[in-house]
């Protein structure tokens, strides 16, 4: 007899990632995520959603944040993302997310929370009125993961110390209670090629779906000659040639988007471009981009016109991710001394 699809999914680790829908989603989300959980998501037990409670952190518009959770959806099918493969959801759709967020909260550490680098960055740009959500919301981010006992977080290195926090959190917490553990403890994936793709025009700073300069990221909206222009602008550097050197981070970034859209090695795109200008690589860059960035934009156009289907998926999504969060977070109030309903 076959094995049910539960059967198979319990079968496999699982792995959970989201990207929050506050802005247009890069060219970086698109390589960094969307790309490997597409390829992912036949060997593993997938999780992913929209953290729309995470975007708040800072001022949303009602109505375009609720568009833009729509349009993260549909990007996230467009780019191969299956959803009847995976587990596809909105983060506030399923209360349990905030209420373990909650609990972890009370066995959190000010300092440990103070320690994290996104935190002190971004309360830096924000001045004196820093709102407490950019404090706790790595404590947020630990609820999501831990919620699902997942094994696998693919993430960028610049979320790698939020993964540490949520392994702090989930160890803490079950040496509290040993008899019955609560969490597995998770390990962070993180991909060899493409998992960082930088600003083109700051190369020494990731590319970022909030960057004020819209020059600066490719957005899997951009038109095509949109695309063109951005790469033909993209930073290099006064040399010449074509080389990976630590000297040149932006010809490394070009070649890092090359080789992560195309699967060749960079060492085989180097040799390539002996005796080329630097035009022919930005050139040659932005048509691999379009190419790959086409298909997914106009997938993304029609699936966002049928806000029918897309709900359909969300509340498909919800009602799985909420049977599987309520059993963790039982357990957890039942540890902690709270009284079930």
């Amino acid at each position: 007899m076959a094995e049910s699809s539960t059967q198979q999914s319990q079968s496999k680790k699982v792995m959970l990632s989201a990207v929050q829908p506050s802005n247009r989603l890069t060219l970086g989300n698109y390589l960094g995520a969307l790309k490997i959980w597409a390829q992912l998501q036949k060997d593993y037990d997938c999780i992913f959603f929209a953290v729309d409670m995470h975007a708040i952190t800072s001022r949303q518009d009602p109505e375009e944040l609720r568009e833009q959770t729509y349009r993260a959806l549909a990007t996230y099918i467009a780019a191969g993302i299956d959803p009847d493969q995976c587990i596809l959801f909105a983060q506030s759709h399923v209360p349990a997310h905030a209420q373990l967020a909650w609990v972890l909260t009370c066995h959190s550490y000010m300092g440990e929370l103070s320690r994290m680098t996104q935190f002190k960055d971004k309360s830096a740009k924000q001045g004196t009125n820093i709102p407490s959500g950019l404090f706790t919301y790595p404590v947020l981010m630990a609820a999501d993961i831990l919620l699902y006992q997942t094994e696998l977080v693919p993430v960028g290195e610049d979320q790698k110390q939020h993964i540490e926090l949520t392994r702090d959190l989930a160890i803490r917490m079950n040496n509290l209670f040993p008899k019955a553990p609560l969490f597995k403890v998770p390990e962070p994936y993180i991909p060899p090629v493409g998992a960082r793709i930088m600003s083109l025009q700051n190369p020494l700073a990731k590319m970022s779906k909030s960057d004020p300069d819209v020059n600066s990221a490719i957005y899997l909206s951009d038109s095509d000659d949109t695309i063109l222009k951005k790469l033909k602008r993209a930073v290099t550097d006064s040399g010449s040639e074509i080389v990976w050197d630590d000297e040149k981070p932006g010809i490394k970034n070009l070649l890092t988007i090359q080789a992560a859209l195309t699967g060749k090695k960079v060492p085989d795109l180097v040799a390539g471009y002996v005796g080329k200008q630097y035009g022919h690589l930005k050139i040659e860059t932005a048509e691999i981009c379009i190419q790959a960035i086409k298909p997914i934009r106009d997938e993304v156009e029609r699936l966002t016109k049928d806000k029918t289907y897309l709900t359909q998926i969300l509340k498909k999504g919800a009602q799985s991710a909420n049977a599987r969060a309520q059993k963790t977070l039982d357990q957890v109030y039942k540890n902690v001394g709270f009284i079930l309903p």
